[in-house]
């Protein structure tokens, strides 16, 4: 009886999870589908300026006369790529920090743990915007300021799992046929400690795509001109009074992927805490 209960405002929720996982293929549809669905040049500039949204720019033109929708589906290309890469590389260089120091301890757990404490006491979104300043703006500064940040949850994750899961009798069973160091962590070790790193990497996402939003809404994101929603709301800032559909759109879409991303992360780790 009282795990129905418990079990029936989930069910009851569960609209909710469909919802967030339909928008987001829809969203990820759009980006595949950009150059089929765009209905001009994304970078091309006309003399239709700033007009608002009509059969022949559905949400509109900008400043410089550029389609509106067009760029917003090439934005959603860059944010989404730009998401997945900015979780990913601090997940795969977390795992192998963590999955080392956690291994073999001594003093590279030491000097890992160190990092990590630090790294955590300090603002993410401070250091970020720090970090990007000091290398300049760019896709490349924004991967290496994700993954330079980033990596500590991973590697404290991987860390913890490591050493409770390189006690158990199969991982001796695996010394015990001659297998060495390396090939028991691989093959052995890892495999069993990578699902709440993955937990986190949903999560993880979101997280990176406001990351992005807010360096690009500052000028500190992609280079000028590529499309992308941080930027097209930043662009939109001088207009928000006169030619509201500037923001109203990338920033809409901003909530729905984030939404959906946190929505469906949440979901996950629901899942994973129950088995």
């Amino acid at each position: 009886m009282t795990a129905a209960v418990a079990a029936t405002p989930r069910r009851g929720f569960a609209w909710i999870r469909w919802s967030a996982a339909g928008l987001l293929a829809l969203v990820i549809l759009a980006a595949v589908l950009a150059p089929l669905l765009a209905t001009a040049d994304p970078a091309q500039q006309t003399l239709d300026q700033l007009r608002p949204p009509s059969a022949a720019h559905p949400l509109g033109t900008d400043a410089l006369g550029r389609d509106v929708l067009s760029r917003l589906l090439f934005a959603l290309r860059t944010d989404l790529l730009l998401m997945a890469f900015a979780a990913g590389l601090p997940m795969l260089l977390g795992t192998v920090i963590g999955a080392v120091a956690g291994y073999y301890g001594g003093l590279l757990d030491v000097a890992v743990r160190w990092v990590a404490d630090i790294f955590q006491a300090l603002p993410v979104y401070v250091l970020l915007i720090a970090f990007v300043f000091v290398l300049g703006p760019g896709t490349p500064s924004l991967l290496v300021a994700f993954g330079a940040l980033g990596w500590v949850v991973y590697a404290r994750l991987i860390r913890t799992e490591v050493r409770r899961v390189r006690e158990r009798d199969y991982v001796s069973a695996g010394y015990l046929l001659g297998l060495s160091h390396t090939a028991v962590l691989v093959r052995h070790v890892l495999p069993n400690t990578l699902r709440q790193s993955l937990v986190y990497l949903a999560t993880d996402m979101g997280m990176a795509l406001q990351g992005i939003a807010v360096l690009s809404f500052f000028g500190l994101g992609v280079e000028p001109g590529t499309p992308e929603l941080g930027a097209m709301v930043s662009e939109a800032q001088v207009f928000l009074r006169s030619h509201w559909w500037l923001a109203a759109f990338p920033g809409l879409v901003i909530v729905i992927l984030g939404s959906s991303v946190a929505t469906l992360g949440d979901r996950w780790n629901e899942r994973e805490e129950a088995i």
